[in-house]
């Protein structure tokens, strides 16, 4: 059975707690500007440009909200904050495009614009896959403490 705290303050005060909420923003951010992006773009291209929109914010509100007390220098951050998210990257990018063909054509046909319902589930799914490898690579080597 799942506890919940007596304190919700306590549940904020929770690093992973704050990673998922910073990450779950930046993820929103990712999410909705690949619609935007793929307006002039194609697919695989807007998910790697969402993803670098989705980084940029991430990196900021880790930086500020969860890990507070880093010993790297902010060069080194970065350095590390993106070679994890360049690992993310392939995980996110690979499921999205083998997602996004394998629900396009299994999708049932009454669904409007299949294509369009399978990219946003696939890349949707692709965001999620790489939160617990990103969360020990931020907390061990990024924002090491």
């Amino acid at each position: 059975m799942i506890e919940t705290p007596q304190n919700p303050r306590r549940l904020l005060n929770n690093r992973f707690v704050l990673f998922l909420l910073a990450g779950g923003f930046a993820a929103i951010c990712n999410f909705g500007s690949r619609f935007i992006y793929s307006l002039f773009m194609d697919f695989g291209s807007a998910v790697v440009l969402a993803f670098a929109s989705g980084l940029t914010v991430g990196y900021f509100l880790n930086k500020r909200f969860v890990f507070t007390h880093s010993k790297n220098s902010v060069p080194k951050e970065m350095m590390w904050f993106l070679v994890i998210n360049l690992l993310a990257l392939v995980q996110t990018w690979g499921l999205s495009i083998y997602l996004a063909e394998f629900l396009s054509e299994n999708l049932v046909a009454y669904v409007l614009s299949p294509r369009q319902w399978a990219e946003a589930i696939a890349h949707g799914a692709g965001i999620l896959l790489p939160v617990f490898t990103s969360y020990i690579g931020h907390r061990y080597l990024t924002f090491r403490e």
